[in-house]
């Protein structure tokens, strides 16, 4: 395990500290319950954040060391998210998921040229152009 950096001191990264965010209380649901908390994992810079696992702990300061032990003792992972399962929400409901507008002219056959162009010569009266014979021997 590499040093443990101060949060405070300003390093273009997430410090490593063993306890949640000032702006947090420990907000657990009693003393001794356990409860489950998710482990989000980056094993390299650059790679996106995958869900490693999750780990039971009452606190949120035993929840990261129970998730650096488990997730970053061979440093596997250089970044660690650890998230109450109560705080995650789940967004299933497919009517809030749909977007509001009508964006189809954003999709690629959203627009479609045919229909207009035959209209067109319709209505000058000229026909359809022949497609081009191929050059044979190419």
């Amino acid at each position: 395990m590499g040093p443990r950096r101060d949060p405070r001191v300003a390093t273009g990264g997430g410090g490593v500290t063993d306890s949640p965010p000032g702006d947090r209380a420990d907000e657990g649901v009693g003393p001794g319950v356990l409860e489950p908390w998710e482990v989000f994992r980056r094993e390299k810079d650059g790679d996106p954040m995958r869900h490693g696992g999750s780990v039971m702990a009452p606190d949120p300061t035993l929840a990261l060391h129970y998730a650096r032990e488990m997730y970053s003792r061979r440093q596997e992972s250089v970044h660690l998210w650890v998230v109450r399962r109560s705080d995650i929400h789940d967004l299933a409901d497919l009517d809030l998921l749909q977007p509001p507008l009508d964006r189809s002219f954003k999709k690629p056959g959203g627009y479609v040229m045919r229909d207009k162009l035959a209209a067109a010569r319709a209505q000058s009266g000229q026909e359809k152009p022949k497609a081009k014979a191929k050059a044979a021997g190419r």
